[in-house]
């Protein structure tokens, strides 16, 4: 009997109507860079996440239909573009030509749209970090030498309980190969203190993790119980002052590794991305290659364009950079 279940999987054609050709005036309006949906929905069933439940089966949107949005963003001045879905690179789209394109693929057609400078894409999921996808970071020049790639925990036990599919050795493998095809890659990932029966030991694992990979920036999030997932029924409950103090230590730590990483490119020459005019007169802000905000000074004519900055000096949450 279905009684009480319901469908949550519908074709794909119905599943991506929902998003709407932006006219050109919105998209100046919001500046050179954009998101744009390829993936959505979730077959991993983690047993924290709600994503399976309410997103349904992971579906692909055609490759052209992504391509013809990402040539109509270019031609209004969009020039950064970053392909989202709930596990992108799970993304197995149709083809034209009747195959079925990987996201590596579809990031190498994206690439050769005019106008676009730079490609990003998330979140992703550690069990689909294909070779192809990882030597896309050394033959894609549009491709960002950035990944974000959820760890969660450091514990192997907990990663098991998570139903995450992947373990500390495979995680820490993929890492290593990303960072060998291209060993200027900065890697970001998020993290869950607290969750049921962590230990001492789980959350010292934890952070044994993210001192050897050393990221260049993270989230940490305390365990929080959503209806309806396998994780809510579990028993041994953190208490919510040890996630705090875990959460507390956990967060220090990835701040000191960003903000080491943040020093590190003083000295270095980034192409940033620049988006707008900065608050001082003269004064033009952009985006690095790793994410983190730029600002110099320079003419707004170089709004949408990719230049080669110096990096001087470094703020809280920005760099100081002198055009190259």
């Amino acid at each position: 009997s279905r009684a009480g279940i319901v469908d949550t999987d519908f074709a794909i054609e119905d599943k991506f109507d929902h998003l709407p050709a932006s006219p050109p005036a919105s998209i100046r309006a919001r500046g050179t860079s954009a998101f744009v949906t390829v993936q959505e929905g979730c077959d991993k069933f983690c047993s924290f996440c709600v994503v399976p439940y309410t997103r349904g089966a992971e579906q692909s949107r055609p490759a052209a239909k992504v391509l013809e949005e990402i040539a109509h963003l270019a031609r209004s001045g969009v020039r950064e573009v970053t392909l989202i879905g709930q596990n992108v690179n799970a993304y197995h789209g149709a083809a034209a030509d009747g195959e079925v394109a990987d996201l590596a693929q579809l990031l190498a057609l994206a690439g050769e749209i005019p106008g676009i400078v730079r490609l990003r894409y998330t979140t992703s999921h550690p069990g689909d970090m294909t070779d192809a996808l990882i030597q896309a970071h050394r033959s894609n020049d549009k491709l960002a030498p950035y990944l974000h790639l959820p760890v969660q925990s450091g514990s192997d036990r907990l990663l098991q309980s998570m139903n995450r599919r992947h373990t500390v050795a495979s995680y820490r493998d993929t890492i290593a190969r990303v960072r060998a095809a291209r060993p200027d890659i900065a890697v970001s990932s998020d993290f869950i203190v607290g969750y049921p029966s962590e230990s001492e030991e789980d959350f010292a694992a934890t952070l044994e993790l993210a001192r050897r990979i050393n990221f260049a920036s993270s989230y940490a999030f305390k365990y929080s119980a959503r209806p309806g997932t396998p994780a809510a029924a579990l028993g041994s409950p953190v208490d919510e002052s040890i996630k705090a103090r875990r959460l507390s230590v956990l967060q220090i730590l990835l701040e000191e590794q960003r903000q080491a990483f943040n020093r590190a490119l003083v000295g270095r020459q980034v192409e940033v991305l620049f988006e707008k005019p900065g608050r001082r007169p003269g004064q033009i802000i952009g985006r690095s290659p790793y994410m983190q905000s730029v600002h110099a000074v320079g003419g707004l004519d170089l709004i949408g364009s990719l230049v080669d900055v110096d990096i001087v000096g470094v703020g809280p949450n920005s760099l100081q950079g002198r055009l190259a």
